[in-house]
């Protein structure tokens, strides 16, 4: 494991070191780790304790971020490392994100190897998920420097936890996100993540209004909490008139899991009726996950109705966008980043053993 120096803290009056990464602001003492587990105080300064190790990589279709609008067809390596900024009691990644198990990484690469792998994998695009990438940003931003040497692009996907300094140099160094917006509520995120809801839209707001990174979001709607009509119409509202209707939603399903097992999985009606609730109040792209349902999760021309790129799953059938992503009827733009013809990876998974990789 690779200890590595980072500069977002400072020191307090009491002796302790503040992390200023995200909002939680951990104040450590010498020794202590932050709640993200993976960012510690040693000698007198916040550390990196993660670099250059991961909880394993896998080639993915891009459509699994979710990104729809992102190069879509297009297969993409997959990669993250453990701890997590948030405190999910509903986490769906929990076995790596909530790890306190340094064994759970066990796969060690550079940012170089890392951008030759997905360059000679034919990867247009490498992703920061399964955990946050926000706690291992110093990791994510040298492989993106990397990969961006090679020609590969990168994406994050986070729930877009961050403070506004490292905000920045962050984003600089990506191409896409797919940000986890899970909830409407400052409750909810209190209640069930442990954090709030403020900060998350600042960072959605910063990347439509500072940036050029393509981006959309994800909501798993968990029965009970999050998916009344009221709260879905405050969303998909605020989506449109704070960032616009360009920006592609997509609801989720959620599944028993964690330590939310009280709960039961959503009902693809759920699904459906939060996508038309936020096509009703004007969000051109809104889509249903988790769920087979080749309507909802198909992209469909805003202005004639024409389906742009149809979806089964992951498999694309339909495809009637132009090389630069205009729709083939009325010639009206679909947002998003394009590249001539859609990709043919599918819905194949091809996990990548980077130890026995030259």
């Amino acid at each position: 494991m690779d200890t590595v120096p980072t500069k977002y803290w400072h020191l307090l009056d009491d002796g302790r070191v503040q992390c200023d990464v995200c909002p939680r602001e951990c104040r450590l003492k010498e020794g202590q780790r932050g709640m993200c587990f993976v960012r510690a105080r040693e000698k007198d300064q916040v550390v990196l304790t993660t670099y250059g190790r991961s909880s394993g990589f896998c080639v993915d279709p891009i459509e699994k971020k979710p990104l729809n609008h992102f190069l879509p067809g297009t297969p993409i390596l997959s990669f993250g490392t453990a701890g997590c900024n948030l405190a999910c009691c509903f986490c769906q990644n929990w076995d790596i994100s909530k790890s306190r198990e340094m064994e759970t990484l066990a796969d060690e690469a550079s940012p170089e190897k890392i951008a030759r792998v997905a360059s000679e994998l034919q990867c247009r695009s490498v992703a920061f998920t399964y955990n946050d990438p926000v706690v291992f940003m110093e990791y994510a931003i040298d492989v993106a420097k990397a990969c961006h040497a090679v020609g590969v692009k990168t994406v994050a996907v986070t729930a877009g936890y961050m403070c506004s300094r490292p905000r920045e140099e962050f984003y600089q160094s990506m191409d896409a996100a797919n940000v986890d917006l899970k909830a409407f509520s400052e409750d909810f995120y209190w209640r069930l993540t442990k954090g709030h809801l403020q900060p998350v839209l600042d960072t959605l707001i910063y990347l439509k209004k500072e940036t050029k990174v393509w981006f959309e979001i994800t909501t798993l709607l968990i029965p009970g909490e999050n998916d009344s009509e009221k709260e879905l119409n405050q969303l998909s509202e605020w989506v449109v008139g704070a960032l616009g209707p360009d920006v592609p939603l997509h609801f989720s399903a959620f599944h028993p899991d964690y330590r939310m097992l009280n709960k039961g999985a959503t009902p693809s009606e759920t699904l459906t009726r939060a996508r038309q609730i936020a096509i009703k109040n004007g969000v051109h792209y809104a889509y249903t996950g988790n769920v087979h349902d080749k309507t909802g999760e198909s992209t469909y021309c805003h202005q004639c109705g024409r389906i742009l790129v149809g979806r089964d799953w992951y498999e694309l059938s339909d495809w009637n966008l132009t090389d630069q992503g205009c729709c083939r009827s009325c010639g009206t733009p679909c947002a998003g980043v394009f590249d001539g013809p859609s990709g043919d990876w599918g819905s194949r998974r091809l996990p990548v053993q980077f130890q026995s990789t030259s």
